[in-house]
């Protein structure tokens, strides 16, 4: 399998997908135990919840699991979150803190699968958010997510349906930022915070250069608002629908503001 994929669209927007994917190996898989082999920290449905929402959107979707490598943590294995309990590049632990391997990847096995899975996802999405921007000037990456609502090993309470992070204002311009928090806010019946928690993982703060005309986003999904949040962490269609519209309202805003050269 091909560690990444892609739909070329022809606007400004990409979606970035990094947490989707749910192939492992089997020789890795071997070295997973039972726990890590459930997957459970897989942005469950994602793709399927942003389907359609933009035509002429680009999304790069990794296909691998995080458990494999996590695309969204810095290849140097620097933490994103200093102070703060997190998952690494290769993970050790689940969301729970609890071991997901009964034979942890050496420092060797580390390197070789950021150099076929991390990096060659990488590429794909810079070659892509490379081409938006010579087409238009600018391009906006807007980075797709979501986690379980309470998991007390990385934060404290019941997290908001909408986590936006731009790595407190670095990563796009004050535009992109305010148009996402717009439709978040009137979103009847969701909540919403702005850089709290997640403020934008590794991809969001490497490619977010609103100098350069390259601007990104995060959104953090609490999987409640269209999900059930245990396995077989099923989709729940009707809450879905009910999110889908904020969703494409988001995606028409950032779409607009670069097509019509408010970002250039």
């Amino acid at each position: 399998m091909e560690p990444v994929e892609v739909i070329r669209g022809d606007g400004p927007v990409v979606l970035g997908m990094p947490h989707t994917g749910v192939f492992v190996p089997p020789e890795i898989r071997a070295k997973l135990n039972d726990r890590g082999r459930g997957l459970a920290d897989t942005d469950w449905n994602i793709h399927k919840l942003y389907n359609g929402l933009l035509p002429g959107a680009t999304v790069v979707r990794a296909t691998f699991h995080r458990y494999v490598i996590d695309a969204n943590r810095d290849p140097s294995g620097q933490s994103l979150y200093p102070g703060q309990n997190t998952t690494g590049l290769v993970p050790l632990t689940d969301f729970e803190g609890e071991p997901i391997w009964d034979v942890p990847p050496s420092g060797g096995e580390v390197e070789h699968r950021r150099e076929v899975y991390h990096a060659r996802y990488h590429t794909a999405l810079e070659a892509e958010l490379r081409r938006v921007r010579d087409t238009y000037g600018a391009a906006i990456l807007y980075d797709c997510h979501s986690i379980r609502s309470e998991i007390p090993y990385l934060f404290e309470g019941r997290l908001p349906t909408f986590n936006i992070g731009t790595n407190d204002g670095a990563t796009c311009a004050p535009a992109v930022a305010e148009a996402v928090e717009a439709v978040c806010r009137a979103a009847q019946g969701y909540d919403t915070v702005l850089n709290g928690r997640f403020k934008g993982g590794w991809t969001t703060r490497h490619y977010g250069r609103p100098e350069a005309g390259l601007h990104a986003i995060q959104m953090e999904l609490a999987q409640r608002c269209y999900m059930e949040e245990a396995a077989p962490w099923p989709y729940l269609h009707e809450r879905a629908e009910a999110l889908r519209p904020h969703l494409k309202a988001i995606l028409e805003a950032l779409d607009r503001l670069a097509r019509e050269g408010e970002l250039a």
